[in-house]
């Protein structure tokens, strides 16, 4: 055995580590908007955590343990807002040329889920992701094309910290961790678009996030929200969501599958902050490729850490200096750029 096997703690270990998956990348890197597809060639039991107010998604209700017990053979994240749902029609393309999905006797029906992030405000609003990307993207991932943390696929447009409007965020990405416990693999993919700062829950850092009026050091999304006193109006005008999944090995059906998704929404909790308003759409899924014995409960805590190691490697691995930043926040049409800050001010603005 090795090392890995052996550690009585989590180790990392390659995504390629867990088997019947693959994952690929495909971006717009000027108009920063792109698409990330998990495909699954044998199928893969999958379920769904919806905690965020404004989900875009496809084919969620299917994950629901009431529903029939049909695999998944992709996951899609992508941008664009609802306009990027569109990638998800490349996908099936893709997969029924491959003879991949669900054989309903006449046809072979791919099932294909999706949620899509909102990221209209950075790069280019006319620019979204299409069939087309959603078939580089699965192109990508059957090529076995390296994936990394960064600015990449669902990711491309991502932002942080934009309670005060575009002009006061930063750049995110898409985030990418595997970690093996003995036999049990747990992968995590994440494209974090969060309303909230997003802090490393190790060092207690903030990584990214809401910025001071002159962009010279880190205010605080929660006291900015704070100093609301109730008046959150121009915080719904701002669209944000942080969507994920989790890959394991381990031979879970679809209900534990959904608890495994709930148990990972403790990572949004712990690394960004405020997680879960009505303004955001986070949704995490699950989804099982093996045939691992494990418990839930150890499953559940190895894919929050799994995931918490993700967001954080989104926000690290995709900053920008400021003028790249903000060219590219006045490029978008119809962006957040003029957005009202609170009117209250509070004393992390003055830090």
């Amino acid at each position: 055995m090795n090392g890995a096997e052996d550690s009585p703690l989590p180790v990392e270990v390659p995504l390629s580590a867990l088997e019947g998956v693959l994952v690929g990348n495909a971006e717009d890197a000027d108009a920063a908007t792109g698409v990330t597809v998990m495909i699954f060639p044998k199928g893969a039991m999958a379920g769904i955590d919806v905690s965020g107010g404004g989900p875009a998604s496809r084919e969620s209700a299917l994950l629901s343990p009431l529903a029939a017990g049909t695999p998944v053979n992709a996951i899609v994240l992508s941008g664009g807002s609802a306009f990027g749902l569109a990638a998800g029609d490349g996908a099936m393309q893709w997969l029924e040329e491959r003879g991949i999905g669900f054989d309903t006797g006449a046809a072979r029906v791919p099932i294909v889920v999706q949620s899509c992030l909102y990221d209209l405000a950075y790069g280019s609003a006319s620019v979204r992701p299409d069939a087309a990307m959603g078939r580089a993207a699965c192109d990508a991932a059957w090529e076995g094309r390296p994936v990394a943390s960064g600015p990449f696929g669902a990711g491309a447009g991502a932002t942080v910290g934009k309670i005060c409007g575009m002009r006061r965020a930063m750049k995110s990405g898409l985030g990418v961790c595997c970690l093996r416990l003995k036999g049990l693999v747990m992968a995590a993919i994440v494209a974090v678009n969060a309303l909230g700062d997003v802090c490393d829950e190790r060092t207690g850092e903030t990584v990214a996030g809401l910025l001071d009026a002159g962009r010279s050091g880190f205010a605080d999304s929660r006291a900015a929200f704070y100093g609301m006193d109730g008046r959150s109006g121009n915080l719904f005008a701002q669209t944000n969501t942080t969507i994920g999944a989790i890959l394991t090995n381990a031979a879970f059906g679809k209900a534990e599958l959904s608890k495994l998704a709930a148990m990972t929404r403790n990572a949004y909790a712990r690394c960004i902050h405020p997680a879960g308003t009505l303004a955001d759409g986070d949704t995490i899924y699950a989804a099982s490729t093996g045939a691992q014995k494990a418990d839930i409960n150890v499953a559940g805590v190895l894919a929050a850490d799994a995931m918490a190691r993700a967001i954080v490697r989104a926000a690290r691995a995709s900053r920008l200096d400021d003028g790249e930043y903000l060219a590219r926040c006045r490029q978008a049409e119809g962006s957040l750029w003029s957005a009202h800050p609170p009117e209250r001010t509070t004393e992390a603005d003055h830090e």
